[in-house]
Formats: structure tokens, C-alpha cells, sequence
């Protein structure tokens, strides 16, 4: 006879198991990505060229198809390629080599996700920051923003800074789940944030200006009370934010 006890025990086994299975199949299909996009910054796979079929992709990595049209899925997400019914995948954006300096493949997709994840939650962060950012709130980002052009004036790397700008709005809203959450994530986000400066010191004069004017925006919206411009400022920058780490 099964008692309560074994039937709660099957079911945290076989739970323990889905999250196994989920947890492999993302760890193989991160491989399945970062190859393909590695085999397109050495021009293995040129631009508008034909990817190969899925059942080959499968057969090369010792993968089901499945686990394929993930990695697929992810690329055409970050616009790296584009898929025809019936035709296939096709290269469309080969990233800056410069990443494989910055960078291991395979930690390419977290980086991809983390970005994902960042719009959600901080493009809220900045609306809610509007609305709530007190005199002591509004310097604080002020200063932080302040910090960041000290920054780009010594040609620095400038990470601490900006992720503190990003932190001083969290904080702005009034709510310690903002704040808590980038804090717990700071170490995945500024892994994101080190990849994107590192590239963009490469051109300086094009890039941190760039990010600079997008950081300008945020904080000009949130001084001004400005809750729905922040909002939409934030996910535009965290957006070019994640394009520019594959654009270089």
C-alpha cells in the first residue's frame, strides 16, 4: 500500500528530475548557440549564407532537433539570423570578433537573457523612479551620472559607475525589491556591462558618447517626473545595450 509519504516522494523525485532534464536541455542548447555563432564570426557561416539543415546541426553536436530549434530561437532573437519556411535558417549579422577577447562562447546566451531580464525589471525601476525619487533620490542620481562622465574622462573601463547609476534609480523607487534584485544579479550584470565597455573603448569616440546621451535621457525624464519617457528611455538603452554587444 503507497502512503502519503511515498507518493510526496515520488513527486519530488520526479520534479527533481523535470528540473535535471530542463537544466540540461538549456545547458546543451547554450553549446549548440555559442558554436554556431562562433562558426559566424570566423566566417565558417558568411553573411547570407544558408545555415546547415537542423537534422545535420543535430547529427554534428549529438543533439535532438528539439535542442536545436532552441539555440535557432535564441539567434533569431539577438538577429543573428533569420529563418523561410521551407528554406531555412540564413546568416543575416556576424557579431564583432572583438567579442571572443571578452568573453567565452558559451556564456554568450546568459549574457543574452540577463539583458532580457534587465529591460523588464529596470524599465519599471525608471517609471517607478518618476514617481516616487525624492530631493535625496534625484542627487544621488545625479551624482551617480556625474561619476560615469568622470569616467569616460579618464578612459575608464567604468563599470563600478555604472552600475551605481543603474542602482541609484532601483533605489530611487522606494521599493527595496529593485534595489535587492540588481544587487543579487550584480554579478551577471556587470559581466554584461565589462563585455559592452570593453568593446566600446575600442571606439570610444562613437560609443561611450552614445551611451552617455542614453544615460542623459534617463535621468532627464526621471528628474522631470516624467514616468512613462524614463520608462520607455531605459528600455531603449538597455536595448542598444544589447545590440551593441554583438554589433561591437
Amino acid at each position: 500500500m503507497t502512503t502519503r509519504n511515498d507518493s510526496d516522494a515520488k513527486r519530488r523525485k520526479a520534479f527533481a528530475c523535470a528540473g535535471e532534464a530542463r537544466r540540461r536541455t538549456c545547458k546543451l542548447s547554450d553549446r549548440v548557440y555559442g558554436d554556431i555563432v562562433d562558426r559566424i564570426i570566423k566566417r565558417e557561416f558568411g553573411e547570407g549564407e544558408r545555415l546547415p539543415s537542423e537534422e545535420s546541426m543535430a547529427r554534428l553536436h549529438g543533439v535532438s532537433r528539439p535542442i536545436v530549434r532552441e539555440a535557432l530561437a535564441r539567434l533569431r532573437e539577438d538577429g543573428l539570423i533569420r529563418s523561410h519556411r521551407g528554406a531555412g535558417s540564413f546568416v543575416c549579422l556576424r557579431p564583432n570578433r572583438a567579442m571572443l577577447d571578452f568573453a567565452p562562447l558559451e556564456s554568450l546566451a546568459d549574457i543574452q537573457r540577463c539583458f532580457e531580464f534587465r529591460i523588464a525589471v529596470e524599465a519599471e525601476s525608471a517609471r517607478l523612479a518618476a514617481l516616487n525619487a525624492g530631493p535625496e533620490d534625484k542627487r544621488a542620481i545625479t551624482q551617480a551620472l556625474a561619476l560615469l562622465e568622470q569616467r569616460i574622462r579618464d578612459n575608464a573601463l567604468g563599470v563600478d559607475a555604472d552600475f551605481g547609476f543603474h542602482l541609484a534609480i532601483a533605489q530611487g523607487t522606494h521599493n527595496r525589491f529593485f534595489s535587492d534584485t540588481l544587487l543579487s544579479l550584480k554579478e551577471s550584470i556587470t559581466y554584461g556591462q565589462n563585455l559592452a565597455r570593453g568593446l566600446g573603448l575600442r571606439r570610444p569616440a562613437h560609443h561611450l558618447p552614445e551611451v552617455q546621451d542614453e544615460h542623459q535621457r534617463i535621468h532627464d525624464s526621471i528628474l522631470a517626473g516624467d514616468a512613462e519617457a524614463a520608462s520607455l528611455c531605459m528600455r531603449e538603452h538597455l536595448g542598444n545595450s544589447r545590440r551593441r554587444v554583438f554589433e561591437g
